[in-house]
């Protein structure tokens, strides 16, 4: 699991990040671009010795997730060299969506103003940052999506080359806002777990590709920990009751946890109880299957859903998406593509906000969970949107469009609006 490395560098700056440690018996080991521990099979995890961390000192860095390079594996002058420089999106109070949901106060954490318009700008920019460390030369993916847009975007910013592996039948748009960045765009005839497969097989046989979600796939993952460092301080330094969290391979979902209990530990935020909540569409639930059956182990399943960025049929993380839901007091649901698409809209309409389908199933899956009495309506919650409708826009083609088609007179349009 190991890349030998075509240049190797005698000290590693990587801030806080101390070793690598197994998530299942916890073997340690010194940093590496390594994903899966030699000694025990189980995923590898970063390890930290934050020292003295302060609000005072995040509130005064950059405005991107760089303000928290303190928490997080990567150089200590990350900021200074050229990267996209995601995060600081804004959480938006949902009044409107709050009352449609039943809640009594709904925040939307908005991701679609990152640079490539979600999230996975934030776990690229890390990987990215340690990948320079270790000296590799190529940043590459295999992708539902998303992550391509941003491999993409980022490796051009940085001035590397890309390699990016996407299923054939990834949405258009896709496709087109990673081609444009003019890396090397590979589309498999298969759906991502064969992509994934086909990564790995790819990450150990060329020694200077960095593979963001494999052989540097600890480091990456961290950079989902800035959603929970973002919507703990834009809260007024706390922790919200309630979040609700899309899984794809369930590595977003428990990283969001492990940054509200790091700033709990240091003592940035009180430690207050917070439930997470899972959302996954029903034609890939393998995780949610698992928690409604009471099991510690995931099912892999064929995808077969429009929400494409969360289809990930054999989930990496999933047992710890179940262990995190199950410690916290939380729930795993999934919606159908019909009520994702409603879950689009419904967000639309209230807070003007246009989702991809991942949000369609966020907010899908709050809905469900307050109908069964799982989410407390009391209780502060928050949705994360993690991607802009405009990459999936064939989700919603044919279900909205104009109201009628009139002559250009002031007497058509009153007829019109008054039907």
């Amino acid at each position: 699991m190991t890349a030998t490395l075509r240049t190797t560098k005698r000290t590693l700056d990587l801030g806080p990040a101390v070793e690598l440690v197994s998530k299942e018996e916890g073997h340690r080991q010194p940093l590496a671009p390594e994903f899966v521990s030699a000694e025990d099979f189980s995923p590898l995890e970063v390890a930290y010795d934050f020292g003295r961390v302060r609000r005072e000192d995040i509130e005064k860095g950059p405005r991107n997730i760089w303000r928290y390079k303190s928490l997080l594996p990567v150089p200590s002058n990350v900021e200074e060299i050229p990267n996209t420089e995601p995060g600081c999106t804004r959480l938006v109070r949902a009044d409107r969506l709050a009352k449609a949901l039943g809640l009594k106060r709904v925040w939307v954490k908005d991701d679609t103003g990152n640079p490539t318009h979600s999230f996975k700008d934030r776990v690229v920019a890390v990987a990215l940052a340690a990948a320079r460390e270790f000296g590799f030369e190529v940043l590459a993916c295999p992708s539902t999506g998303n992550l391509a847009n941003a491999v993409a975007a980022a490796a051009a910013r940085a001035g590397w080359e890309s390699v990016v592996l996407i299923p054939k039948t990834l949405e258009r748009a896709k496709i087109l806002t990673t081609a444009v960045y003019d890396g090397a765009l590979i589309a498999v005839d298969g759906n991502y777990d064969d992509v994934n497969r086909l990564a790995t097989q790819l990450a150990a046989e060329n020694e200077n590709w960095a593979f963001v979600n494999v052989n540097v796939r600890p480091y990456y993952s961290e950079g989902s920990k800035t959603l929970a460092f973002e919507v703990a301080e834009q809260l007024g330094w706390r922790r919200p009751q309630q979040i609700v969290v899309p899984i794809a391979s369930g590595s977003q979902l428990t990283k969001v946890d492990k940054g509200f209990r790091e700033l709990g530990e240091l003592g940035l935020v009180e430690q207050s109880p917070y439930k997470i909540f899972g959302a996954q569409a029903t034609g890939c639930s393998p995780v949610s299957a698992a928690f409604r059956a009471g099991h510690d182990v995931v099912q892999p399943v064929k995808p077969d859903t429009i929400a494409r960025s969360l289809a990930i049929g054999n989930p990496a993380d999933g047992p710890y998406v179940l262990d995190v839901v199950n410690r916290t007091g939380g729930s795993i649901e999934d919606v159908s593509d019909e009520e994702v698409v409603e879950g689009i809209r419904l967000l639309a309409r209230t807070e003007g906000i246009f989702t991809e389908t991942a949000g369609g199933v966020t907010v899908a899956t709050a809905k469900k969970l307050v109908e069964a009495g799982k989410l407390n309506p009391d209780e502060e919650t928050v949705l994360l949107i993690t991607g802009d409708g405009l990459k999936t826009l064939d989700a919603v083609e044919g279900k909205i469009g104009p109201r009628a088609t009139v002559p250009a007179s002031a007497d058509a349009v009153r007829e019109a609006l008054a039907k």
